[in-house]
């Protein structure tokens, strides 16, 4: 999808050229131009039938002084974030069924998060899923003209306008990966688009196979992968934006590609969406792809261990014990609870990289979706300063989530007869206890962990991934880059590189 930025007042919109006019009316806006769509404005908001209800549509066809066929005003009521999106998202759904492959949007006023989140609106809304589906092609929206009243407006808008550019294509990508079935998008398609990532500007990807693997002695990671056919990929992506002194942010994605349980065998029903549990590996390629496009000053590391968990005669088995990379030893009490196991690898290796923070984004525990429903993701941090950042960077980017406890009492579920710690504990709290879990392996560096169990995708007749939490991870990272070059440097002793060369992917 195109985007592009242009100055167009409603009567230069009445002459412009384009397959839909979204124009988005705001109460606070109460000058009334002498041109078509002004008059229109008027004499409906005199009728009642455009009136400040947020999202409130009136759609006309062919009004009279107008080049486009087909137009709709929606009400942006107080014109915040919140409800621009949700107008936006109105307009744009109530033109779907006419195809348009050109759409104008007309904003009154753009700030930073308002043209953000009126662009991913359009980019939602309008989203067609076409990879396996060819014959859906013809209803794809491939340019999105957004359009500000005034020179001065779209001249000031510029740097949203890239940043809403930028955040669009990441999630897309995030979408679209997360949308492909599982034999298209095995743990090898996805090294792949990673491969893809690394060959641009700033950017450098290395891909580890199993002997790889072995040899870093990830014994947790490889336990998980041994019962399927498909092999293993742990992607190393770098983004490297400031100098090689400044302490990167890691980013870990959990890209289980396929999770059918394991052993620990998932119910029938619903086990399609479980293609969607490499959500979080999805979030961190959109990420790198947003970054391509922004170049940021700051260096960022995505860490992504995909595998399938699958049951065959060499699975894993509820009551192994495996020795990860740690060398803390996981009595594995339900295979269902796989995510854990390949992160906690993850997050062993993220410490080369003498990190100033690390993420990682997980679809990790039904109990998470239990807790908080499908609006928020669930935040986890010792760290009070970096869990008010990426609660900040989620409130300002319309990508929310909510921070929930990791007490010690949490902890004591874990506790194992047989290993240092059991993968799973009870079933209350069982979104704290898989943080608990984790945190034994973050101890080097600030760390938080987002479930995004119940955000990353949805079911039902809009089943789909969602491209979360893209916008939260990049508006957090940009944050950074003012911090960037005052904030302490790594250690001028260069992180000692992966062992073993690049397996083809």
């Amino acid at each position: 999808m195109n985007f592009e930025l242009k100055t167009l007042d409603l009567h230069a919109a009445a002459t412009h050229k384009t397959d839909a006019l979204i124009i988005l009316v705001s109460a606070k806006d109460t000058t009334i131009g002498k041109d078509p769509l002004s008059q229109l404005i008027a004499e409906a908001r005199k009728s009642g039938d455009l009136d400040a209800t947020p999202a409130k549509l009136l759609s006309v066809w062919r009004p009279q002084g107008v080049s486009t066929q087909r137009v709709v005003f929606v009400s942006s009521g107080d014109g915040s974030a919140r409800v621009v999106r949700q107008a936006v998202t109105a307009a744009v759904v109530a033109l779907k069924s006419a195809k348009p492959a050109h759409l104008t949007l007309c904003l009154t006023d753009a700030s930073e998060h308002r043209l953000q989140v009126a662009a991913q609106a359009v980019a939602d809304a309008s989203y067609v899923y076409t990879a396996t589906k060819p014959s859906a092609k013809a209803a794809v929206l491939t340019r999105v003209v957004l359009a500000l009243p005034t020179a001065e407006k779209t001249q000031a808008a510029k740097h949203a306008f890239e940043l809403a550019r930028a955040q669009v294509a990441g999630v897309s990508l995030a979408k679209e990966w997360g949308n492909r079935p599982p034999n298209h998008g095995t743990p090898t398609h996805l090294a792949g688009v990673a491969k893809a990532l690394g060959k641009k500007a700033g950017m450098h990807c290395q891909v580890l196979g199993p002997k790889e693997i072995e040899k870093l002695g990830m014994g947790s990671f490889a336990a998980v992968a041994r019962g399927s056919v498909e092999p293993l990929r742990f992607i190393v992506l770098q983004y490297n934006g400031a100098a090689k002194s400044v302490a990167p942010t890691v980013l870990v994605g959990k890209g289980i590609t396929f999770d059918s349980g394991g052993i620990s065998l998932k119910p029938g029903p619903g086990m399609d969406e479980m293609k969607f549990d490499m959500c979080g590996a999805a979030s961190v390629l959109g990420t790198f792809e947003a970054l391509s496009h922004l170049k940021p000053a700051i260096n960022v590391v995505g860490l992504i261990p995909t595998c399938e968990n699958m049951p065959d005669g060499t699975a894993l088995k509820p009551g192994d014990v495996i020795t990860s990379m740690s060398g803390q030893t996981i009595e594995v009490l339900n295979t269902d609870a796989e995510g854990r196991l390949i992160l906690c690898d993850a997050l062993t290796y993220a410490t080369r990289f003498k990190p100033r923070a690390v993420i990682d984004i997980a679809t990790l525990t039904g109990a998470c979706v239990i807790s908080l429903g499908h609006v928020r993701s669930g935040l986890f941090s010792p760290s009070d300063d970096l869990a008010n950042a990426l609660f900040a960077a989620g409130e300002a980017s319309l990508d929310l989530c909510w921070r929930l406890p990791l007490d010690e009492e949490y902890a004591e579920g874990l506790k194992s007869n047989f290993a240092d710690v059991a993968n799973v504990a009870g079933r209350e709290g069982g979104s704290i206890t898989a943080a608990k879990f984790l945190q034994r392996f973050a101890k080097d560096y600030p760390w938080a962990h987002l479930d995004i169990a119940g955000s990353a995708w949805k079911s039902g007749a809009a089943k789909g991934a969602t491209g979360r939490p893209v916008g939260l991870l990049l508006q957090y990272l940009l944050g950074t880059v003012e911090t960037a070059a005052s904030a302490k440097t790594a250690p001028k002793k260069t992180a000692k590189k992966a062992t073993g060369r690049a397996a083809k992917a």
